[in-house]
């Protein structure tokens, strides 16, 4: 579990590129080796996910209620497994649900009368419908999904900074991180669908760095041989960038704020393997780049998460049930015509969507300015009760959508880190880093400047791994490099763990409020960090 060498090092040509040094230079610059156990690279975020998955999966039912927007969700989603599509339900669906009875729809004289319309893409809602084919129509039904999608985001943001760092106990750090932190827990547990984009922006990103660290190894392959460097090669098909055109097309059919994460990959995409052609020495590494990459890139990168957007939709295309479909109209001239006016409908649907998104200002208790969402300054209050029980006079029962405060406030330090970093050093980690943030977080500003927009903290938690990341990275410049003074690294690695023990510490504190534990009143309003917002 060797800690990464985290030195700038700067490519110092060989006296001759063909002999057996250079090209070990040349491939360690390229794609460095990684350290350590393989066998423990999958061992150790395997134990840090199951350490998470423990904590999501403990009393999930709990609370038995309809928490926050699952009073959208959950039923949308039990709609779109009985039916394809979004449904309307009787007044009292939540309390039905409640008591085991599913029988909650409206009855209509027409399918298309209960056709239901919602805002969001249907594929979150088809995973949080899995859970409850599987264990019924109940809360731990609804909920399943979202904390297994939690668990194995654990896994991947391990290993994604392990690659990243090429060091195992880094990786580690982020998984433990993740699985520590109180956002990602809250909406690990509520059939909500920002988890599902969290996962799916996460494997994504994922999916691209994996994806350099091929094309650099192939372009490394080729210039040990290479007689000439007017010309470079192309870089083949690029499963993993496929993988992340899916992965994000997944994303956009969960909800549509991914579009932001896929323009900021596709240039970071690019802007890579231009790097990558420059640092094996071709003459013209950009233009090469945009002839010989940009048609696949923009096929992986853009047909193909529209692809699998419009196909979430094959319920509603199947169906005469769906909001504005016009069944009786696309069904009246033949195949040919039914594609055409089947799409002419879908996209008219798609319209009244982005019309509902833009102009969204209804006020809210909970609603919070983008700016104030690194400060955890307002949180979101998904479930509050006063029940008897606690031993005390008045009892609070509640889930508060909040972030770990301890790894908010580092994730915030070392963002500001980054970018000193990548500016000293134009390291690609802290690029990347700060990109995804930014493609995150800086969106919203528009929106609540010029659209007034109803937003809330939650909206963050794609930018939380990427935060963590930056942590993670901070975490190794304060270990310093292998040939660093040991008392440095000593010390630096003791502050490193005990940063990881006032995290676990934080969580603790905070867990009777994020977990829905009945708790004396005032232990309840001892934990409101920031009286004034987090009540």
């Amino acid at each position: 579990m060797a800690v990464t060498d985290f030195s700038h090092q700067a490519f110092e040509q060989p006296e001759s590129d063909r002999g057996a040094e250079a090209r070990v230079s040349l491939r360690d610059r390229l794609v460095p080796p990684m350290p350590g156990s393989a066998l423990w690279g999958w061992l150790g975020p395997l134990i840090v996910a199951a350490f998470g998955a423990f904590l999501r999966f403990y009393r999930l039912g709990t609370p038995h209620a309809v928490v926050f927007d699952e009073t959208y969700y959950a039923k949308d989603a039990y709609a779109l497994i009985k039916n394809g599509v979004d449904m309307q339900f009787v007044e009292n669906a939540d309390k039905l649900m409640l008591a085991g009875n599913t029988d909650i729809f409206k009855k209509c004289g027409q399918a298309s009368e209960c056709a239901s319309y919602v805002v969001h893409p249907p594929l979150g809602k088809w995973l949080i419908g899995a859970g409850e084919a599987i264990f019924g129509l109940n809360p731990f039904g609804w909920r399943f999904a979202a904390a297994l999608i939690g668990a194995l985001s654990i896994f991947i943001l391990a290993r994604l900074a392990r690659r990243m760092t090429r060091s195992t106990l880094l990786g580690c750090l982020a998984g433990f991180l993740l699985s520590l932190d109180a956002l990602h827990f809250v909406l690990s547990r509520t059939a909500l669908l920002d988890i599902f984009l969290m996962f799916w922006v996460l494997t994504g990103f994922a999916c691209l760095v994996v994806d350099r660290d091929r094309t650099r190894q192939k372009l490394a392959e080729w210039r040990e041989s290479a007689s000439s460097l007017d010309v470079g090669p192309r870089l083949g098909w690029r499963p993993w960038r496929l993988a992340a055109g899916l992965c994000l097309g997944a994303g956009l059919a969960t909800k549509w704020t991914t579009l932001f994460f896929i323009v900021a990959f596709a240039i970071m995409t690019l802007m890579w393997d231009a790097g990558a052609r420059r640092a094996v020495g071709l003459n013209r590494p950009y233009s090469e780049t945009f002839r010989l990459e940009l048609p696949l890139a923009t096929a992986w990168m853009a047909l193909v998460p529209i692809i699998v957007y419009v196909s979430s939709f094959a319920g509603w295309f199947a169906t005469d049930k769906g909001h504005g479909r016009n069944w009786a109209q696309a069904t009246s001239s033949g195949p040919f015509y039914f594609v055409f006016d089947s799409l002419r409908s879908w996209v008219g649907y798609q319209h009244d969507v982005l019309s509902f998104h833009t102009g969204l200002e209804t006020p809210h208790n909970y609603q919070s300015e983008p700016w104030s969402w690194p400060l955890l300054l307002r949180p979101v209050a998904f479930f509050y009760e006063s029940p008897k029980g606690c031993g005390a006079d008045s009892c609070s029962w509640a889930v508060l959508g909040t972030g770990t405060p301890v790894i908010w406030f580092a994730g915030l330090a070392a963002m500001i880190g980054m970018i000193a970093w990548y500016v000293a050093t134009r390291d690609w980690r802290a690029g990347a880093i700060l990109l995804t943030y930014a493609a995150g977080w800086l969106p919203w500003f528009y929106y609540a400047i010029s659209d007034h927009r109803t937003m809330f903290l939650f909206y963050a938690l794609p930018m939380l791994p990427f935060m963590i990341i930056a942590i993670v990275l901070a975490c190794g410049l304060i270990i310093g490099p292998a040939d660093a003074p040991q008392r440095r690294r000593t010390a630096g690695a003791v502050g490193v763990g005990l940063f990881a023990l006032l995290v676990l510490a934080n969580f603790a504190w905070l867990y009777p409020v994020i977990a829905a534990e009945i708790i004396p009143y005032q232990d309840w309003y001892d934990r409101m960090l920031f009286r004034k917002g987090w009540i």
